[in-house]
């Protein structure tokens, strides 16, 4: 159905005119607004031609408004309230500046990096009800376009520009073994001399899993993969049982303390993540997402001035 309002009909404009009637005059209603006369003149005016109907007379200088105008103003302060109802309802729908925050999170960080992002951002909004949802990363990634959640903590996508980043920090891939494995006293890890070995897997969709298919692409030869799992503490858990050997990321270093036995790989197979808190880039100036980003610049600078690195 084609609309019977003029585009040039805005809602600046009926804010003027209620301003306007309210002020009492120009003067009045520029004060009001916190604008110039003349963009109050030029905005009544422009009202005026769009509705094709007199709504002003002249006494003088001063405009007089007629019953057109006062009907306008009556009616446009209800359809104002009512816009402004609906945007807020719809900011509050997507999440912005709810009292409710969804964070996803990688299964790795909830060791350290997301207690201590929760933790601050606590701090910070004492009011804020903070909620944790894991998964891997093409799941977090996929329920952060959906409004699922409102930020993730995860591996910064590559050149995406729905999406706002903050690295947190670096976290290079290791070789897993169980304590007392023959790779034991290995300086670093020549995966090529690792053909034999079984190995266990995260599933499609984590960017551990990722690392692990680049580095044994580069090794030359696919690996024998014997089971795979859906969160790296159970990839871990496999390991420290002898079942297969793996890569992991560092962070994971102190979960299992001497169980596993995390070994650098020689400088050709390396891999390197970047862990970081994301969000809609619509929604960079949500009150609630900026308390989360400096939060987490705070803690990325916490720990570079310390020496270490959230990962530690």
């Amino acid at each position: 159905m084609r609309s019977q309002i003029s585009e040039e009909i805005t809602f600046r404009k009926l804010e003027v005119l209620i301003a306007f009637m309210e002020g009492g005059s120009l003067n009045g209603a520029a004060e009001l607004l916190g604008i110039s006369v003349v963009s109050v003149h030029r905005a009544l005016h422009s009202l005026e031609e769009s509705l094709a109907c007199q709504l002003f007379g002249h006494k003088g200088r001063n405009l007089i408004p007629t019953q057109a105008a006062r009907e306008l103003a009556d009616a446009s302060r209800e359809v104002i309230k009512l816009m402004g109802d609906a945007v807020a309802a719809a900011r509050e729908t997507a999440g912005y500046s709810s009292g409710h925050l969804k964070i996803g999170s990688l299964y790795s960080l909830t060791n350290s990096t997301a207690p201590d992002v929760i933790f601050d951002i606590k701090l910070r909004r004492p009011e804020l009800q903070t909620e944790l949802v894991l998964g891997s990363n093409a799941d977090l990634l996929h329920k952060l376009k959906h409004n699922a959640i409102d930020a993730a903590l995860m591996a910064v996508p590559e050149l995406d520009p729905d999406i706002v980043s903050i690295p947190l920090f670096d976290d290079d891939i290791f070789f897993a073994a169980p304590a007392g494995s023959p790779y034991a006293h290995e300086a670093a890890i020549d995966l090529r001399a690792c053909a034999g070995e079984k190995y266990v897997s995260l599933s499609e969709g984590f960017v551990t899993y990722h690392g692990f298919v680049e580095a044994f692409r580069v090794a030359g030869f696919a690996p024998s993969v014997v089971m795979q799992v859906s969160d790296i503490f159970s990839l871990m858990n496999l390991v420290s049982a002898g079942l297969g050997y793996t890569l992991l990321p560092g962070r994971v270093r102190d979960v299992f303390g001497d169980k596993l036995q995390l070994i650098p790989l020689k400088p050709e197979y390396r891999m390197r993540q970047t862990i970081g808190v994301n969000f809609l880039r619509v929604r960079e100036r949500d009150p609630n997402l900026l308390a989360l980003a400096a939060a987490c610049r705070m803690l990325r600078h916490g720990k570079d001035g310390a020496g270490g690195s959230l990962a530690a």
